[in-house]
């Protein structure tokens, strides 16, 4: 049964894929858009993200707190929408600002650790970087449970094969730091929770978090570069990328994690609707 059920909705995905491949690029993200605020936001899912949103800003209204999550579903269905045009995206409609850290890593010089969050389409900063500045940036992801689906989604996050992707799975951890030691340049997503990572304060809670992106930056001498995904109006996308993250090679992981939550803090409190919220990031 659970094959016919991962077979049906990957038919569904298949083909909403297929609509929106021929729709215009626009056009796609704002039906993907209408889709999470008329169908999203009516999901169960929803009342997950008022309770976190209600503990990071407890300051906020009922009405404040319903324009973000619709807000948060207007996004979200764009950025699912948005897979199916994401290397047009990425490269005519996303704005690279900070280009001028790069230029060690653009001419293999260096690599680094691109440190990043779940915010607007995150899937655009690798893939618009390799795409417009010739950098190529390994990426990491947490595969969908459904086999056929990961399938789909993950060819247009590598751009047919053309970018390298590591799921978080044991298999994927060793191709990972088998990666950064090789020199490679390799993008990770720190903002989700991580049973068996350390307690990191993140929005007054302490949230448990991953720490092999610092560990790995200590072991093998590497960079740590912030990158942050804006949109703007409808598809129109930004990545902005910040100085390295200084960091001695004897620090404790716990002092780097605790400036690098800050500083995600500082993005989601700028653009709150951008950020998934309906991750399971504190315990309840």
């Amino acid at each position: 049964m659970t094959k016919i059920r991962y077979l049906l909705e990957a038919a569904l995905l298949y083909c909403l894929f297929f609509v929106f491949k021929i729709l215009p690029v626009a056009t796609t993200s704002n039906v993907g858009g209408w889709i999470g605020r008329n169908i999203g936001a009516r999901l169960a899912a929803t009342r997950k993200a008022r309770r976190n949103l209600e503990r990071a800003f407890p300051d906020l209204n009922a009405q404040e707190l319903d324009q973000i999550i619709l807000d948060m579903w207007d996004n979200l269905g764009r950025f699912m929408a948005e897979y199916a045009h994401l290397e047009e995206i990425a490269r005519d409609y996303t704005v690279i600002e900070g280009a001028e850290y790069l230029a060690d890593y653009i001419s293999g010089e260096k690599s680094a650790i691109f440190i990043g969050a779940h915010l607007a389409n995150f899937e655009v900063a690798q893939a618009s970087m390799f795409l417009q500045l010739g950098l190529p940036i390994d990426a990491t992801y947490r595969a969908p449970n459904n086999p056929y689906s990961h399938a789909m989604l993950n060819k247009a996050r590598t751009l047919d094969g053309r970018l390298n992707a590591h799921a978080k799975s044991q298999a994927g951890g060793r191709s990972l730091m088998k990666a950064v030691k090789g020199g490679r340049n390799v993008g990770i997503m720190i903002d989700q929770k991580y049973n068996e990572g350390l307690s990191i304060p993140f929005f007054g809670r302490g949230a448990m978090t991953n720490p092999v992106w610092v560990q790995l930056a200590q072991k093998y001498d590497k960079d740590i570069i912030p990158v942050r995904v804006v949109r703007g109006d409808g598809v129109n996308l930004r990545v902005i990328l910040y100085t390295p993250l200084t960091f001695k090679k004897d620090e404790a992981v716990e002092s780097v994690m605790l400036r690098a939550n800050v500083m995600l803090e500082d993005w989601i409190k700028d653009e709150p609707a951008q950020w998934l919220w309906l991750h399971k990031r504190w315990k309840d």
